[in-house]
């Protein structure tokens, strides 16, 4: 009987898990779709309105039957009803949005809201909060793990909701939705690039940076530096200079790419192989090595399970579930059975629950405290945090002895009694779990857990803790910790500050600065330094813990030489805590502590400091991780990634480290870099990335991540997957521009003063460690992500970082360097593309700068060719790095001819398009009398062919010694004969220069 029960909680529990940790995908419809409106914003139903459908759904669906998609349209304002539609067609009929869950601050009270129970803001696939300054009101996604991966959230402010003003310049929003959805689920990137908007194709042509290639439009200038309003080419370079853009005609019969142009209306596709434009310089080719975006998402999971739906009619109206978070309900379920005896672990989670009760757990909330052994005991029923009396009262409740078994399940019903206590009901309530020992009997109490719509936060104190444990907070949506016996561990009072809600608003916002425990030998101390910026200060709280006896001494100093001591801190001796609470805002600058040890015997001792933001305008510096989810393995290691920000700025060049705790046994630590190299995606992004994967044993293990500033540390605004916010459209031949993108900060990249945080991530579980595994090379080099090349007379120089004999450890033995005019073939079939000879390559040490050049051979004449390149490393035992990413070299002619053939081949093929294509500076040297002179004027030439105007600018002709007279007047060159021009060019440029 209790194995069945122990397989029907499993299977319950299984589907649960599919509930709790992310968007699923169901008979093609995507469920648990959270929405989350930041506290900071106001209150406004409008904003849900926006968000979920209004009435014209039905008639929407009868449209869909009579009109067929691309007549269909919906209401602007209807967001993610309208994404549903074009989600169902850009996939071919496969997806569309079926549940969407909408979850509003608890300050907003005007409509009907039921209560959330394991949806939270830190769970939201959308966060609607205000415009930051790195990209005002641009919708965008928060995506660091590569080409294919999912990203963290999309953002919309309120404004994108409710402003119809934008419609022209981001497109309906549903498709707006559609765009940062697949960057979002799908692991796409943007194909359009602000920097680099043109390109010269190897056929020397000037193309925009777009998909699809066959998008028509007009190059105009937006910039002063324009000659006469004209764009300009760049003699050096061929391609267009700074000031000009792409405007793409309103009306086009390409269809694609959503990941460029949204806004269109005839665009309701992805690019495919076929449309898709490998030479453009944008994130999607870079990224995702030139595979096409349709490429990338039919390569999901989402993809290759689902099939299309067949027929014709539309897809089933989303639902939508109204949620308001409430003040917190929390029970503490403490483990006090005779395990908790072994050294310190019973001491040590009193004091982390003394300090999670005194100055953690926000005001508003409700909070209960259980014990357990063989039975379990209510030590208070919830009480409501309203005063520091209350604080103190439900401190004084904390258990003092341990005895006896234990029973987890006994322990877990009776909090789940006391968290009734407030309304009848467990949904959304919140047990924090502790547990040290084994309970055979865990896995009965799943159903009982499952059913009560709870959330468990789980804490394994010791090595010993039932391996089961996690079970309860993987079904549940909760946060999973583990702390060791080791005795400088800071891990258990480290858990439970981290059980605190991350989208508070700013002046309830939790910043950890220094945690630190150390062993003191009798009579001896230790003494430290911490960091106070300008951005925290605001309820500033030294806590001092200790093991027995009276409080060490302890002497805090502030930057001006004022030093605090034991008589100005509230000391709980049953708890062996001491509280520092600085008045007002601390002081910005460096402080110092002191803590010496007054026993005759050695002890533990340690601090923590904590604060809050300073100012409610100015957002203080924030750190927050998350690993990958995929279990670890030899050929899978973990990845660890830490955000570092100051509100949505990027924080770049800081110390960042990862220290992960096992059972027993010395720490691990690793570097986390924002290189974008190994396992860091982009460069300077603020998101600092690294491998773990060198693990001595089986077992959890604990993760912190520690930041630090450096002297190289700034402050840079983060670019990370906008929809392009529209400049104009050309309609019927007439340019129509948008308003100029709005600045909401004018910001550059600055120095921040120094800081520093502490961010306890949680912990994991590995289990594939073999016997003298550490004897063993399994582990290759790691892929490398950040090859770049160019061109230079004739030679490819290459540059990347360089991996290790393990992932990004040590160092490679060789590399291996492939080429092809087909990136579907370095992709697919590396091993048969045309090798480089790498025999003088010496592979540096990991995270060291590699550059390699090679001569390329033409093979086809003057034309020009385009090359693509790709590299992988091996190890010292053969095993070999993934292929990296992909780039390409292009050789093009520079040649006038060749210009022309490109123009005038390019015609018909923009058949209603008006192509503006401008040569730098016009001179001509001519020889007229007998004499040699330079005459330099700008002469202009249009070729009208129908709506087709073709307009250079600045041609050269002449002789060879013309040429070097004018290189002697250091005149532009770039001279042809006029023999190269048709007779009617010829006749046109005559009359535009009066000969």
């Amino acid at each position: 009987m209790q194995a069945a029960m122990y397989l029907l909680s499993l299977a319950v529990m299984c589907w649960k898990l599919q509930q709790v940790y992310s968007v699923q995908l169901r008979d093609h419809g995507y469920e648990d779709v959270i929405i989350a409106v930041h506290p900071q914003v106001p209150e406004n139903p409008q904003i849900i309105t926006a968000i979920k459908t209004g009435c014209a759904m039905l008639s929407a669906i009868l449209k869909w039957h009579h009109l067929g998609f691309q007549n269909y349209r919906r209401s602007e304002k209807d967001m993610v009803s309208e994404a549903s539609f074009y989600l169902f067609n850009a996939t071919k009929r496969r997806f569309f949005y079926r549940e969407v869950k909408i979850l509003v601050p608890n300050t907003w009270q005007s409509l009907n809201f039921q209560r959330p129970q394991y949806e939270a803001h830190q769970k939201a696939s959308v966060m609607i909060s205000n415009p930051n300054f790195s990209y005002g009101n641009d919708p965008y996604t928060l995506h660091y793990k590569g080409c294919g991966n999912k990203g963290k959230y999309i953002h919309f402010t309120p404004d994108f909701l409710m402003d119809d003003n934008l419609l022209m310049v981001y497109g309906p929003r549903g498709k707006v939705f559609l765009h940062e959805w697949a960057h979002f689920q799908w692991g796409v990137f943007d194909e359009y690039n602000y920097e680099k908007p043109f390109f010269l194709s190897v056929d020397n042509e000037i193309k925009a940076t777009r998909c699809s290639s066959e998008m028509v439009g007009m190059y105009v200038c937006k910039k002063r530096s324009c000659s006469d309003g004209e764009c300009i080419i760049d003699p050096l370079t061929g391609n267009l200079e700074e000031g000009c853009m792409f405007l793409a005609n309103s009306n086009q019969k390409v269809k694609s790419s959503i990941m460029y142009m949204q806004s269109l209306s005839s665009i309701v596709e992805f690019c495919t192989e076929q449309d898709h434009d490998k030479e453009a310089p944008n994130m999607q080719n870079k990224i995702c090595s030139y595979r096409s975006s349709w490429d990338v998402i039919k390569s999901s999971a989402d993809f290759k399970s689902t099939k299309p739906i067949l027929g014709t009619g539309p897809p089933p109206p989303p639902s939508f579930l109204l949620l308001r978070s409430r003040a917190r309900v929390i029970c503490l379920v403490l483990d006090i059975s005779d395990n908790m005896a072994k050294g310190q672990q019973f001491h040590r989670l009193r004091q982390a629950a003394a300090i999670f009760l005194q100055q953690l757990v926000e005001p508003g909330s409700y909070v209960g405290i259980v014990t357990f052994n063989e039975t379990a005991e209510v030590k208070s029923t919830l009480r409501h945090i309203v005063s520091e009396d209350v604080r103190w009262n439900l401190t004084s409740c904390l258990p003092d002895t341990v005895r006896g078994g234990m029973s987890v399940c006994e322990g877990i019903s009776a909090g789940l009694q006391v968290n009734k206590g407030l309304d009848g009901i467990t949904e959304g309530s919140e047990i924090i779990l502790a547990v040290s020992g084994r309970d055979t009997s865990l896995p009965t109490c799943l159903t009982n857990v499952l059913g009560s719509g709870s959330v468990i936060h789980t804490i394994a104190v010791g090595h010993d803790a039932d391996p089961e444990l996690e079970s309860l907070t993987e079904s549940t949506g909760g946060k999973m910790f583990f702390t060791s016996n080791n005795k400088d561990s800071d891990n258990l009072i480290g858990a439970f500050t981290e059980i605190f809600p991350v989208n508070k608003d700013p002046p309830d916002l939790l910043t950890k600065i220094t945690s630190v425990q150390r062993l003191i030998e009798a009579e001896g101390h230790f003494s430290g330094l911490v960091i106070m910026d300008k951005t925290v200060g605001n309820d500033t709280v030294f806590t001092i813990t200790w093991e027995a006896g009276d409080p060490p001494y302890v002497i805090i100093r502030d930057p001006s030489g004022f030093n605090y001591t034991n008589e100005n801190f509230d000391h709980n001796l049953l708890c062996q805590v001491s509280n520092l609470k600085i008045p007002g805002i601390s002081q910005a600058g460096f402080w110092t502590y002191i803590i010496t040890n007054t026993l005759k015997k050695s002890q533990v001792v340690g601090i923590l400091v904590t604060s809050r933001p300073s100012s409610s305008t100015i957002p203080p510096t924030t750190i927050s991780g998350e690993w990958t989810d995929e279990g670890i393995t030899p050929e899978q290691p973990r990845t660890v990634f830490a955000e570092l920000k100051q509100g949505h700025i990027a924080v770049q060049g800081a110390n960042v480290t990862a220290v992960i705790e096992p059972e027993s046994g010395d720490p691990i630590i690793v570097t986390l870099k924002d290189n974008g190299a190994g396992a860091d995606t982009l460069r300077n992004d603020g998101i600092y990335s690294g491998y773990i994967f060198l693990f001595p044993k089986n077992g959890r293990y604990a993760l912190k991540i520690l930041a630090k500033s450096t002297n190289t540390t700034s402050l840079v605004p983060a670019l990370n997957n906008a929809a392009m916010y529209v400049p104009g459209y050309i309609e019927n031949g007439t340019i129509n521009m948008n308003p100029p993108k709005p600045i909401v900060t004018s910001f550059e990249q600055r120095s921040i003063e120094p800081f520093s945080r502490i961010h306890f991530l949680g912990s994991f579980k590995v289990s594939y460690v073999l016997e003298n595994m550490e004897n063993k090379d399994i582990f290759p080099p790691c892929r490398i992500v950040d090859l770049e090349a160019r061109l230079q007379n004739d030679y490819a120089i290459l540059t990347w970082t360089a991996p290790g004999d393990n992932y990004d450890q040590g160092s490679a033995s060789s590399y291996d360097i492939r080429t092809s005019n087909s990136p579907s073939e370095l992709q697919q079939h590396f091993p048969m593309a045309v090798v480089v000879n790498t025999s003088s390559i010496h592979p540096k040490p990991a995270g060291s700068r590699e550059t390699f050049s090679f001569k390329l051979h033409n093979g086809t004449g003057d034309r020009g060719i385009i090359l693509y390149i790709a590299i992988r490393a091996t190890d010292k035992a053969a095993q070999q790095s993934p292929v990296s990413n992909l780039v390409h070299v292009t050789r093009h002619v520079l040649q006038l001819k060749d210009l022309n053939f490109a123009i005038s081949s390019a015609v018909p093929r923009f058949n209603t398009t008006v192509i503006v294509i401008s040569l730098s500076v016009l001179s001509l040297c001519l020889l007229l009398g007998g004499g040699l002179y330079c005459w330099r004027k700008q002469a202009s030439f249009q070729l009208l062919s129908d709506a087709h105007s073709i307009e250079l600018q600045e041609f050269y002709t002449g002789t060879p010694k013309q040429e070097a007279l004018c290189k002697d007047q250091e005149l532009p060159m770039h001279v042809t004969s006029t023999d190269d021009m048709s007779e009617e060019t010829v006749i046109i440029l005559e009359e535009r220069m009066d000969f």
